[in-house]
Formats: structure tokens, sequence, C-alpha cells
């Protein structure tokens, strides 16, 4: 009886021989590194920039010849020392209207999406297609209307005319609904109305189901809602600067434009310290609700 001895290979060898040529593992996948490593940077160079201006008190954005050439935190320092110019209360308050804003919206636009989602009544999908109809056209076009509408609230009620801050989240409740509405919509299509039916066998009510069932299951586009409106209602300017005409309740957006809005002295420096201590609550929101995110804006566009 003959025996026939197998040859026993390393694993270097099977490496070596399983390894391609680079022309054909460029030609494959290779390409797509490069291109990952070219967006890469495209996208983080001007966040180096702006970090490496407000790191220098001595240099500007036109003048800095090399990022990181001097780091010190004076320009920090001068942002937080001009009484003129409270950047305290500018961050401040925009955490507030931020966080009271995305809180109403993510609320309203849940009980709207549960309603589209869940009843059945005349003119349900015409509502909707009105809603995302709606979103064709921005805020910004109604820009003098909402200036007259809350010049004459402040003769009624001065608490929500102009210069006041519960004036300006009434108007960004005002298009709290739309593609929000619509994107939680989607999602709530995605829970079985099994659940509901089974709820209401038991005697719960809308309420009930709403609040102790649907909210439940659906909090990544709750996450998701709140993270999109956050980021929008904090970097928002134009309305903003309308409506808020006294310096102690302006928002960032509108605050920090002061610093480079003389023609004569254009502090860039502190500029853009401001905007990377304006960056850090998004930031740390986003990666708190990172988990959420994905899973948010995929289920949500799985079933209309």
């Amino acid at each position: 009886m003959t025996t026939t001895t197998v040859p026993v290979h390393t694993d270097v060898e099977l490496l070596l021989k399983k390894r391609r040529p680079f022309g054909v593992w460029f030609k494959d996948k290779g390409w797509r590194h490069l291109v990952g490593v070219i967006v890469t940077l495209f996208a983080v160079f001007p966040l180096l920039y702006v970090l490496s201006a407000a790191l220098n008190s001595n240099g500007t954005l036109a003048g800095t010849k090399g990022l990181f050439t001097q780091v010190d935190l004076g320009n920090f320092i001068k942002l937080f020392s001009d009484p003129s110019r409270p950047f305290g209360k500018w961050f401040m308050n925009t955490m507030i209207i931020g966080i009271i804003t995305s809180a109403a919206t993510v609320f309203l636009g849940a009980m709207a999406a549960y309603a589209f989602s869940r009843m059945r009544f005349k003119g349900r999908r015409m509502g909707l297609l009105s809603l995302l109809l709606l979103q064709m056209f921005p805020q910004l076009l109604g820009v003098v209307a909402i200036f007259l509408l809350l010049s004459g609230i402040s003769d009624v009620i001065p608490s929500l005319g102009l210069g006041s801050q519960l004036g300006l989240i009434m108007v960004y409740l005002g298009g709290a609904l739309g593609v929000n509405t619509y994107l939680m919509y989607g999602f709530f299509n995605t829970i079985p109305q099994s659940l509901d039916e089974a709820a209401k066998i038991d005697g719960a009510s809308h309420v009930q189901i709403f609040f102790g069932i649907i909210l439940r299951l659906v909090t990544p586009i709750l996450a998701v809602v709140a993270l999109l409106s956050f980021i929008s209602i904090t970097s928002e300017f134009v309305i903003a600067s309308v409506v808020l005409t006294d310096p102690d309740s302006q928002t960032l957006a509108v605050g920090l434009y002061s610093f480079v809005s003389d023609t004569r002295s254009k502090n860039w420096g502190i500029f853009s310290a401001g905007a990377v201590l304006a960056a850090v609550p998004v930031m740390a929101l986003f990666l708190f609700l990172q988990r959420y995110i994905v899973s948010g804006l995929v289920q949500g566009g799985v079933k209309g």
C-alpha cells in the first residue's frame, strides 16, 4: 500500500501565491481608496484651517502662511472679554432656542406622522402631499411677512414680537411639519399595526398607544429629526437676524457675524474661535445619537 504525501504550505506561501499584481488590485479596488483619501483631505482641510486660525492670535485667515504656526488661546480669551459682544449669552441663547425648538419639532412631527400613518380620514393623502410641497418654499421667502407680522404682534403681545426669543421659536415651529413629518410617516409605517390592534383589544386609547408603544419603537427616527432640527436652528442666520434686535438676545450665528461685519476691522481669528466653540454642541449631539442615525434614515425610507 503506497501513501502519498501532500505538500504543506505555510500561511506566508499561500499569501504570496494569492497576492495579485498591484495594477490589478488598483483597477479593482485600489482606486476607491485613493478617492476616499482625496475626499477626506478635501473635507478635513477647511476644518484644520479654521482651527489653526482660532489658535493663532497674531494671524488672520488671509495672512496665515502655514497651519498651526503658533498655538495659543488668545482668540478665545478675547472672545469672552468683550462686554459689547456677550458670547456666553449668545451660546446660552442658541442652546435654549435649539433645544426647545428641536423638542417641539419632534413632538409635533411625531403626532402628525402618527395621525397620517394610523388613521384614515378625508384629505389624508392631500394633506401629506401639501406638507411635502410647502417645503419647496423656504421660510426665507417670507422674511418680510414675518417681520411685519411680528411687528404688529409687538404692539399687542410684546413677548411674542420683535426682539423676543419666544417669537423666534414660534416662527421656527411654523415650519416644524413638512419633511420631518413625511420622514417620520415612512418610519411609522414600518411598525406593524397588529400592535395597535392588540392594544385596542386590551382597551388602550390612541393616546396610550402613541405614548406607551409607538414612541418607544420609533426612537431612531426621533433622534434623527432632533439632530437635523438642532443643526438647522443653531446655524440659521437670516430669520434670527431679523427677529432678534437686542445683542443680549441674539444667537451665535447672528452674534458672531458682528466680528466680521465691520469693513475696517475683521476679527477672523476671534470669529474662528467662536465657530469652533459653536460646533462643539452639534458634534457632541451627533456622537451621542450616532447609533440611531443610520437605522433611522434607512428604515424611514423602506415603506411609505
